[in-house]
C-alpha cells in the first residue's frame, strides 16, 4: 500500500500566470512533485525488504533516497498552498487582511518585513545548485527563521517547521525564466498566499517547545 499520494492542486494550471506558466506548474506537479512521491514510497518498500532480509549493505543508500524524496514531497505540498493567483496574493501581511500576528512576528525576528523578504529572496537564489529558501518557525526561542536547503535536505535547523518554501530548482523556472533564477525568486513575492502562511504560522506556534519535553 503507498503511503504517500500526490495531493491536488488548489488552483488550475493558468492559475499563477504570468508569474508561473500553466506549462511549467503542470509539469512541475504532474511530473517532478509526483517522483518524489514515487520515489519515497518505492524506497520504503525496498527499506521493508531490508528488513525482511536482514540485508543492510544498502542502508546509507536507502535513507538518503528516503530523505530526499520524502523532504521533496513535503516542501512541495507546502509550495502549492503557499500560492494564489497574482489578484488575490502578494505585497506583504497587513494586521487589515487577518494576518498582522505574522506581520509582527516577521518584525520581530528580522526588524522588518523589507530586511526579512531581502533575506529569504537572497537565500533562495543563492542556493548552491538546487535548491529551497524557506520561513521556518523554530520552536525553542519562538522565532521565525530562514533556511536555504540545498537539494531538499541541508542547512536546516532540527525541528523548525516550514511555513513559506521558495522552490529554487531549475524545473521551477527554467522553461520561462532561463538562467534568470533572481528574476523568478522575485516574482514569486506576487504570489505568495499570505492566508496560508498565516495558518502555518499559527500551527506551529500552537505546537510550542513539544520538540523537548520538559521534565
Amino acid at each position: 500500500m503507498a503511503l504517500y499520494t500526490l495531493p491536488e492542486l488548489p488552483y488550475d494550471y493558468s492559475a499563477l500566470a504570468p508569474v508561473i506558466s500553466p506549462e511549467i506548474i503542470e509539469l512541475h506537479h504532474d511530473k517532478h512533485h509526483a517522483a518524489y512521491v514515487k520515489g519515497a514510497n518505492d524506497t520504503l518498500e525496498q527499506l521493508a525488504e531490508a528488513r525482511d532480509k536482514e540485508s543492510w549493505g544498502s542502508i546509507n543508500g536507502l535513507e538518503k533516497n528516503l530523505a530526499f524524496h520524502l523532504s521533496g514531497h513535503i516542501l512541495h505540498s507546502i509550495y502549492w498552498q503557499n500560492m494564489t493567483g497574482p489578484k488575490d496574493g502578494g505585497g506583504e501581511p497587513l494586521a487589515q487582511d487577518g494576518v498582522g500576528d505574522l506581520a509582527d512576528a516577521i518584525t520581530e525576528s528580522f526588524g522588518s518585513f523589507a530586511g526579512f523578504k531581502a533575506q529569504l529572496t537572497k537565500a533562495a537564489a543563492t542556493t548552491q545548485g538546487s535548491g529551497w529558501g524557506v520561513l521556518a518557525y523554530e520552536p525553542l526561542s519562538g522565532r521565525l527563521i530562514v533556511e536555504q536547503v540545498y537539494d531538499h535536505q541541508g542547512n536546516v535547523g532540527q525541528g523548525s517547521t516550514p511555513i513559506l518554501v521558495f522552490d529554487a530548482w531549475e524545473h521551477a523556472f527554467y522553461l520561462q525564466y532561463k538562467n534568470q533564477k533572481v528574476d523568478f525568486i522575485d516574482a514569486m513575492w506576487a504570489v505568495v498566499n499570505w492566508q496560508d502562511v498565516v495558518k502555518r504560522y499559527a500551527a506551529a506556534k500552537e505546537r510550542g517547545d513539544s520538540l523537548l519535553l520538559k521534565p
